[in-house]
C-alpha cells in the first residue's frame, strides 16, 4: 500500500436565500434559466458530483440550512450524497461527511451559550440526516479559538481542518495532522490543509484543467522525500469550496472525478479522507493554534465585525450593525429566561434541544412537557413555543454572511435584519415587551458606505412587514 495519501476537502454551502418572513426563495433573474441561485447552483455543481461519485472520494461538509432546501428540492439527489458517505461508513468503519455549525455562525464572536447550541444543533442535524455520529465538524470560515475547539471535544467532536497560518508555530509539517490539548485535559486533532495548491485550485482555473497533470506536477511534489524514503504514511489535505467543482469552475467535476479515480493512483497517490486517516495514523505531535483567526481573512475575524483590509469599501458599518445584534440578543436571552424559567427549570437545555422539533424528530408540546416536568396549558405550552421560535431567529440573525461583503445594502446582511426583527415580534406576541425601540436606536447607526441605506429603516421594514404578513 502507497505511504502517499490526498485528501480532497469541499466546503459546500450558500447564504440563506429564502425569504425569512415566507421561507420562500424569490425569483433571482441572474439565475436564468433557473429559478434562483440554489437551483442554478444544485444543477452545476450538487447533482453532478453525486452522479459522478465524488461525494464517496472527498472529504466534505455540506451546511445545515442549504441540505435542508437540498433535501426538498431534490430528495433523490440528496440521498445519493448520504449513501456515498454511508457506503464508506460499510466498508471502512469512518465516513467522510463532516458535520458544521448550524448558522455558519463565526463562532469565535459568539457567547459561550451560542457556540454550545450551534455545535448542538449543527451534530444533532448531521444525525440526522447522515445516520451517524460525526467525527469531524467543519468550523464557518474555519474561525476559530480554543473555547470553540474545547465546545467541539465536549460534544464528541475529534477533528477539524484549519489553515496552516492558524498554527501558532511556523513552518508545520502538513503531511500530518496535530493534536491541540484543551482545558480540563481534552483535545481535539487538526488536520492543516496545504496552502499553495489549495489556493491555485480555488483561484487559478488552469491549475484544475488537467487531473493527470495536476497528479503529477502539483500534487506529487508535495510529499517529503524523506519520509517517502523511510515509507513514513504522509497525508496531503486540499481544501476549498465545493462548489467550485462545476459551478465557479465548469466540468471541474469531471477534472475531480479522474483526480480521485485513476490520475492520482497512477502515481502511487491514494485518496483518503480524515477519519480513515486517523484510524492508523494517529497525531504524534502537539501544536497551539492562534486564536481568533480564519481561512478567508488574513486580518484574523476582522472581516466580521470591523473595517478589515479585505474590503474595499469603509467598513465601520460592520462594527455597529455586530454591536447592534449583539445588544439585542441579551435583551432576548434575558426575556426568555424570564418567560421560560417560571414554567421549565431547565430552560437552556430546552433551547438547546428544540433542534429536535425543528428536524421533526419529536413535536415541541412534547418537549416543552417533558423538560417542565408535568403538562402545562396550552396557553403556556403556546408562550414557550413563541419564545422558542424567538430564539431561532435570534440564532439566524448572527448568520455569518450577514458581514462577509463590503456592504450593507446587500441581501445578506439585510435578511439577518428580517431575522431580528421576526425575533422581536414574536417576543412581543409572546410577553407584550417591545424590544424595537432600543433596537432601531442602535442601527441608526448602520450606514451603507455605497448608498447610504441606514439599518434602522431596514429593520423597521421588516418588522412593519412581519405584522402585514401574520395578520393577512
Amino acid at each position: 500500500m502507497t505511504n502517499k495519501s490526498f485528501c480532497i476537502h469541499g466546503h459546500f454551502y450558500q447564504p440563506p436565500r429564502e425569504d425569512p418572513l415566507t421561507g420562500i426563495i424569490p425569483s433571482e433573474p441572474g439565475a436564468s434559466p433557473y429559478r434562483n441561485w440554489n437551483e442554478k447552483i444544485f444543477a452545476e455543481c450538487y447533482r453532478p458530483n453525486a452522479e459522478l461519485g465524488n461525494f464517496k472520494l472527498i472529504s466534505f461538509n455540506i451546511g445545515p440550512t442549504l441540505f435542508s432546501w437540498m433535501a426538498s428540492h431534490d430528495r433523490v439527489t440528496s440521498q445519493h450524497i448520504i449513501e456515498q458517505d454511508q457506503a464508506n461508513v460499510h466498508e471502512f468503519g469512518v465516513g467522510n461527511a463532516m458535520a458544521q455549525a448550524y448558522n455558519h455562525t463565526i463562532l469565535p464572536l459568539a457567547s459561550s451559550s451560542d457556540k454550545v447550541i450551534q455545535v448542538y444543533w449543527g451534530i444533532a442535524d448531521f444525525i440526522h440526516r447522515f445516520k451517524r455520529k460525526p467525527q469531524g465538524m467543519w468550523l464557518p470560515e474555519a474561525a476559530v479559538d480554543n473555547e470553540t475547539l474545547t465546545v467541539l471535544a465536549n460534544q464528541g467532536i475529534e477533528f477539524t481542518i484549519l489553515a496552516p497560518w492558524q498554527a501558532a508555530e511556523n513552518h508545520i509539517d502538513v503531511t500530518e495532522p496535530y493534536q491541540v490539548r484543551l482545558s480540563g485535559g481534552r483535545k481535539i486533532t487538526v488536520f492543516f490543509y496545504e496552502q499553495d495548491l489549495s489556493g491555485r485550485i480555488s483561484f487559478d482555473s488552469s491549475s484544475t484543467e488537467n487531473a493527470d497533470q495536476f497528479a503529477e506536477k502539483d500534487l506529487y511534489p508535495l510529499f517529503h522525500y524523506e519520509k517517502s524514503r523511510n515509507n513514513h504514511p504522509q497525508i496531503v489535505v486540499l481544501a476549498s469550496d465545493g462548489e467550485l467543482y462545476g459551478h465557479h469552475k465548469p466540468f471541474r467535476e469531471q477534472f475531480l472525478a479522474h483526480l480521485l479515480d485513476g490520475a492520482s493512483t497512477q502515481h502511487g497517490i491514494t485518496p483518503t479522507f480524515p477519519a480513515l486517516w486517523l484510524k492508523h495514523n494517529p497525531p504524534k505531535q502537539t501544536i497551539r493554534i492562534h486564536e481568533n483567526t480564519s481561512w478567508s481573512c488574513h486580518h484574523g475575524i476582522a472581516r466580521w465585525t470591523d473595517e478589515c483590509a479585505c474590503s474595499s469599501l469603509n467598513g465601520e458599518w460592520k462594527f455597529h450593525l455586530r454591536k447592534s445584534l449583539d445588544h439585542l440578543a441579551t435583551a432576548l436571552d434575558l426575556i426568555y429566561f424570564e418567560t421560560v424559567y417560571p414554567l421549565v427549570p431547565k430552560p437552556r437545555s430546552l433551547r438547546q434541544r428544540y433542534i429536535h422539533a425543528l428536524l421533526g424528530e419529536t413535536r415541541t408540546p412534547d418537549l416543552i412537557n417533558e423538560l417542565a416536568g408535568k403538562i402545562l396549558t396550552k396557553d403556556q405550552i403556546f408562550r414557550i413555543q413563541l419564545m422558542l421560535e424567538s430564539q431561532r431567529e435570534r440564532q439566524r440573525m448572527f448568520t455569518s454572511c450577514g458581514w462577509f461583503f463590503d456592504d450593507f445594502d446587500r441581501i445578506e446582511p439585510k435578511n439577518n435584519l428580517a431575522y431580528a426583527a421576526q425575533a422581536v415580534r414574536l417576543v412581543r406576541l409572546a410577553t407584550g415587551e417591545d424590544l424595537a425601540p432600543s433596537a432601531m436606536a442602535d442601527l441608526k447607526n448602520v450606514v451603507s458606505p455605497r448608498t447610504g441605506q441606514r439599518a434602522d429603516a431596514a429593520f423597521n421594514y421588516f418588522l412593519d412587514r412581519t405584522w402585514v404578513l401574520k395578520s393577512a
